[in-house]
């Protein structure tokens, strides 16, 4: 996305140099922006099964250990079914190896209506 973005910026600017209307061009961009992502969700297809969330996601770690640990935190976390919902963090650790730790509770999107909330201050959390 990085090179993909750099490419359009500096492919923009020589065309502006050139004499180029700098509106045509951010217009092309959105024409093509629009074809790009019609393109992209007719040729996506749905990850549901565990195998298919362990391969994509070992793709995307560039490593199929973490992929495998991803797909079962997810089923876990599920009740043995996907569950594309759930919050699901990773942690750098200590210790060697991939580990799966499950906690129970909720992640609210937004913060403490009131700091007072939190229990413990240094960690930002409310245990009740």
């Amino acid at each position: 996305a990085t090179v993909l973005a750099q490419a359009l910026v500096r492919e923009g600017l020589r065309n502006v140099a050139a004499g180029s209307n700098p509106m045509g061009i951010k217009r092309g961009i959105g024409t093509a922006t629009k074809a790009v992502v019609e393109r992209l969700l007719d040729s996506a297809k749905e990850v549901e099964t565990q195998e298919q969330i362990a391969t994509t996601a070992g793709i995307s770690a560039a490593d199929p250990a973490i992929g495998e640990k991803i797909a079962e935190a997810m089923y876990t976390v599920g009740n043995g079914q996907v569950n594309k919902d759930s919050v699901i963090t990773v942690e750098e650790s200590n210790t060697f190896g991939v580990d799966l730790e499950v906690t129970e509770g909720m992640r609210f999107d937004k913060g403490y209506i009131s700091g007072y909330f939190a229990t413990d201050v240094e960690r930002g959390e409310a245990v009740l």
